[in-house]
């Protein structure tokens, strides 16, 4: 089935993911009342549909041109050209912030591309990988393509090791990203981490230096 996915033409594939997002949106009333219950969001600011619904139109847009193969040379002496094939079963690791959008920044290029996907959730916001799944499988994803699983800590970075998947990604902590770092090394596989502490400061030219700390 993880090949046939792959064989489906872009449009059906971007079609099925898309009726996966409609899905979502019409369980709207039931999430934005779940976030409150896992992460503290009061209701009052609704769900992170808005941000969901804008990435998931723009990369509709750039998928034909993003996913084209790229001509580099074609000439008398060379046919040089870039290519892009699936990697296989993506996995991606959620954090518990912004958990909807953080989760389609990956789930929803990974499926259009061609791959599978296995989906952790931060064990505070469980019910958004429940509620993913639930929603791309009634829109026409098949439950073997993407799935949504329960891992501790110590398993995830087991199949890590085994290489089981052909990219992972992961948003969170520093040390979680360390923890995938060192449970990937010398298995070469494609690691994308979005960790914290990472954010640029600037000081301003009239800046008080000499200010006692308020910590």
């Amino acid at each position: 089935m993880k090949r046939a996915w792959a064989a489906r033409p872009l449009a059906e594939r971007i079609a099925l993911v898309r009726a996966g997002v409609a899905k979502l949106n019409a369980m709207k009333d039931v999430i934005v009342e779940e976030l409150a219950w896992q992460m503290g969001r009061p209701t009052r600011f609704g769900g992170e549909f808005g941000g969901v619904n804008q990435r998931t139109d723009y990369m509709c847009e750039i998928a034909a041109a993003t996913l084209a193969p790229q001509m580099v040379e074609d000439s008398d002496r060379f046919r040089r050209y870039l290519a892009r094939d699936p990697v296989g079963v993506v996995f991606i690791v959620a954090p518990w912030n912004y958990p909807y959008l953080t989760t389609i920044n990956t789930l929803f290029p990974a499926l259009i591309a061609g791959n599978s996907v296995i989906l952790k959730h931060a064990s505070q916001t469980m019910l958004v990988g429940e509620r993913l799944a639930e929603a791309f499988h009634a829109g026409g994803v098949p439950e073997d393509v993407f799935q949504n699983v329960v891992l501790d800590h110590a398993t995830t970075e087991a199949l890590i090791a085994a290489r089981s998947f052909g990219f992972v990604n992961f948003t969170g902590s520093v040390a979680g990203g360390i923890a995938m770092e060192k449970a990937a090394a010398g298995t070469f596989t494609p690691l994308g981490l979005e960790l914290g502490g990472k954010d640029p400061g600037y000081v301003r030219a009239d800046a008080n230096l000499d200010a006692p700390s308020t910590r």
